[in-house]
């Protein structure tokens, strides 16, 4: 049987002696600007901001006659269906490959979001918000895959950042764009959701134009049956194609591995532990920003979405740190391997409790609106930190195992994420949003110690980990036969 392989990877072969080390149909080959290209818009699919959706609560609650805790549901049901489908979906790409997949949760997700705006009542809005939630998770967890197709290990450091900029920022972007909606009288909750499919409808299009399928075995699979039906030689076949798995049993893997590591890897824990809380707190910052700043300071619903630009300065100035993490990353690597990543982790652990108690013991009349606010720029620029370190550290951690480990902590980010609005409201009008929010503060001081452990442990909690030891024996194995 003749195998496809190419160039390393990409070219049809049936001899060591084909191969080529420029093949251009192999993603790693593509040039800059086609890559991108592929990157800015895969990117784009997360910048549909889940928390535009709560500055449109007033005009729903009074269009639809349902309650304010009715239209929270509506927050958290994205945030369910983007934290648990992807545990199923994620096997697709090995099926029918990533564009197919990124064509198909576009147009779905589209289709959700005229589904809300048109909705006749609150159920609807809940049950479309939760098939947005599924359709926008499917597109989006695919963009760490893109990335990884098309960026050799050490250029991937930038074109991360850009994806958790994308993602974090529009967590602000798409409410300050709302409030400025919400605020007209002639536009309203609806044209919140019609803005979303007009923005998605075009990113459809983009999909379709620019976007090219990037997964290594789906490119061999598709380049075989070429040969195959010009040659009528059957004997040509992808590797994926001989090792290829049902799509049940991908799925099966996928939905308990996540789950396995969490219950046994420390690593996989604690930093899921840390990025829920302070998913948790962002969405719970989403609820209580436009209350705190109408009642303490008389901010219309405008000027209350202008607010939600300090998140967006926070993710700014977080990018920007990790560009100066990168370069500790490169200097330190030799000695501190993968704990290298973790340099300003440790600062930004720090940062998010102080930046939440700026918030919550300065939102006072007597003291400027500016200064909460730059308590939550701080608390955002160390969320970005967190949010970005989670995605590289795990993936250098675990290797081939980083997917897995991966959806592991998305689950847990993106459930917290769901959960802490439905009690935030009840928790605040008992506490006072002060007290609330201290009580964050103080749990956020408790997880300081998260990132120290790991920078100064890590390998060694690592040392006594089956599934470490495993993916050293892999990759050990995997060195001798390139040798």
């Amino acid at each position: 049987m003749t195998t496809v392989q190419a160039s390393e990877k990409y070219g049809i072969i049936s001899s060591p002696s084909s191969m080529t080390h420029n093949d251009t149909r192999d993603p790693m080959n593509f040039s800059y600007k086609k890559k991108w290209t592929i990157t800015l818009v895969a990117c784009a699919f997360t910048a549909a901001a889940a928390a535009s959706f709560s500055m449109g609560y007033q005009s729903m609650m009074q269009d639809l006659n349902c309650t304010q805790f009715q239209a929270t549901i509506g927050l958290s049901m994205w945030s369910i269906g983007f934290g648990t489908v992807p545990l199923i979906t994620s096997s697709f790409t090995e099926e029918f490959g990533r564009l197919n997949i990124y064509i198909v949760s576009s147009f779905g997700f589209l289709l959700t979001e005229i589904m809300i705006a048109l909705s006749p009542n609150i159920q609807t809005v809940i049950l479309g918000r939760l098939l947005g939630g599924a359709f926008g998770s499917t597109g989006a967890t695919l963009v760490g895959g893109s990335v990884a197709d098309v960026w050799k290990p050490h250029e991937r450091g930038r074109p991360m950042a850009f994806f958790a900029l994308v993602a974090v920022a529009g967590t602000g972007l798409g409410p300050l764009i709302a409030g400025v909606i919400e605020a007209s009288p002639r536009l309203g909750w609806r044209w919140i959701q019609w803005i979303h499919a007009i923005f998605i409808g075009a990113y459809f299009i983009l999909v379709v134009l620019l976007m090219e399928e990037t997964r290594a075995t789906i490119v061999l699979t598709r380049l075989a049956r070429k040969k195959r039906k010009e040659t009528g030689d059957d004997r040509y076949q992808a590797k994926a194609e001989i090792e290829k798995q049902s799509l049940i049993t991908l799925i099966k893997i996928s939905c308990t591995r996540p789950i396995y590591l969490l219950l046994t890897e420390p690593v996989v824990q604690s930093f899921s532990l840390w990025i829920g809380f302070t998913w948790g707190v962002v969405y719970a910052l989403v609820e209580s920003v436009s209350t705190e700043f109408q009642t303490i300071y008389g901010f219309d619903v405008q000027n209350t979405g202008f607010v939600f630009s300090t998140l967006v300065f926070g993710s700014f100035i977080g990018y920007f740190a990790n560009i100066y993490q990168e370069k500790l990353y490169q200097k330190h690597y030799p000695r501190k391997r993968q704990e290298a990543r973790l340099y300003l982790p440790c600062v930004a652990a720090i940062l998010i409790p102080i930046g939440i108690f700026i918030y919550a013991w300065t939102a006072r009349p007597e003291v400027h609106w500016i200064v909460p606010a730059i308590g939550l720029t701080i608390f955002m620029s160390g969320g970005f930190v967190i949010y970005m370190v989670v995605f590289l550290y795990l993936a250098d951690c675990y290797g081939t195992y980083a997917s897995s480990a991966i959806a592991g902590q998305s689950m847990c980010r993106n459930l917290a994420a769901s959960i802490f609005p439905l009690f935030t409201t009840q928790m605040f009008a008992r506490l006072t949003y002060k007290w609330g929010l201290t009580l964050f503060g103080c749990i956020g001081a408790a997880l300081v110690p998260i990132p120290w452990v790991l920078f100064f442990y890590g390998s060694r909690i690592r040392a006594r980990s089956k599934v470490s030891l495993k993916i050293l024996e892999e990759e050990e194995l995997q060195d001798n036969m390139e040798k």
